[in-house]
């Protein structure tokens, strides 16, 4: 494993390029990568990456936002097939059909979506940045909001816009069950329960605090409690872990019976530290964005980066 990582760093080095990694990916690859974060900071980060090459650690969708606002770099993902049930969840033809349906919605996105459901959008958002970017359009403005419709709901809640929602989701985060988080409780019953808003309502219901992958870790950094019930993909814990070594961090529970008995990200996890080497020796897959996609597709996230300094 050391020797692989040598290589890799050795690779970075040769081809001048960076590795950009979510926090959902496997420690290995965390720890290899020049920056680790959520989709907000990662696309910061891609925008300002000074590199011949960007190898993105993620899913399909993270890249090509990195493709758009890096149109004369080159962008590797280590598996193409690397995708998100929630972006698979919006088609471009469907959500076209939608948009015509509503000519006077302003359209915003969430950016676990595809290129092409960016192109057709009038703002993006990610889930640090979603309240602020809703809160920023006039109130008699009527608003679609794709493609998640969980952090939708949340957004209504906390700003009570009567928004559009979109039918679509992340299998990750509605895999919690609430009547094992129940009993994760009872067992350690002063720690604190955090979610990120992709969940379902009756498990952002339990928590003391709801939001980024980002946002999650600042929480339990700067909170005095001890103990973590941490409602997202199970990936974040790993550099959770680093930042508060001293703190109990239990991953949620999922319905399903898998190994880890937490939620993990099937996607997120086809990358594994192989894959990444032999991405970047052979700077293949490389993520190709139509031109004609990639300029309107870059307008909406231009204006969320604006609005997010």
């Amino acid at each position: 494993m050391n020797s692989l990582k040598e290589r890799i760093l050795a690779l970075k080095k040769e081809k001048n390029a960076v590795i950009l990694a979510h926090y959902y990916q496997e420690p290995a690859i965390q720890d290899v990568a020049d920056y680790v974060g959520d989709s907000l900071g990662l696309s910061i980060e891609a925008r300002k990456a000074d590199a011949d090459i960007i190898l993105f650690a993620g899913v399909h969708f993270m890249a090509e936002t990195a493709k758009i606002l890096n149109p004369t770099k080159k962008v590797i993902l280590p598996d193409l097939k690397a995708g998100c049930s929630l972006a698979e969840s919006c088609p471009p033809d469907l959500f076209k059909k939608f948009i015509d349906q509503h000519p006077d919605h302003i359209v915003i996105t969430y950016v676990n979506c595809s290129a092409e459901i960016k192109a057709l959008s009038d703002i993006v958002c990610t889930s640090s940045n979603a309240l602020k970017i809703v809160e920023s359009i006039p109130k008699e403005t009527p608003i679609i909001f794709a493609p998640d419709k969980n952090l939708g709901k949340y957004i209504i809640s906390k700003t009570g816009r009567d928004m559009l929602l979109w039918d679509g989701s992340c299998v990750v985060h509605e895999a919690f069950s609430l009547d094992k988080l129940i009993e994760v409780h009872k067992l350690h019953p002063d720690a604190k329960i955090i979610a990120h808003p992709e969940s379902e309502t009756h498990i952002l219901e339990t928590a003391s605090y709801i939001g980024s992958t980002a946002g999650m870790i600042d929480y339990v950094k700067t909170n005095p409690n001890n103990t973590f019930i941490v409602a997202t993909e199970a990936g974040i814990l790993h550099k959770m872990q680093q930042e508060v070594p001293h703190k109990i961090l239990i991953p949620a529970p999922s319905q399903e019976d898998n190994t880890c008995a937490c939620s993990e990200c099937g996607y997120m996890k086809m990358n594994t530290l192989q894959k990444v080497y032999d991405c970047l020796l052979n700077e293949t897959p490389e993520i190709i964005v139509l031109e004609h996609i990639r300029e309107r597709a870059l307008l909406p996230i231009e204006r969320m980066l604006e609005l997010s300094k």
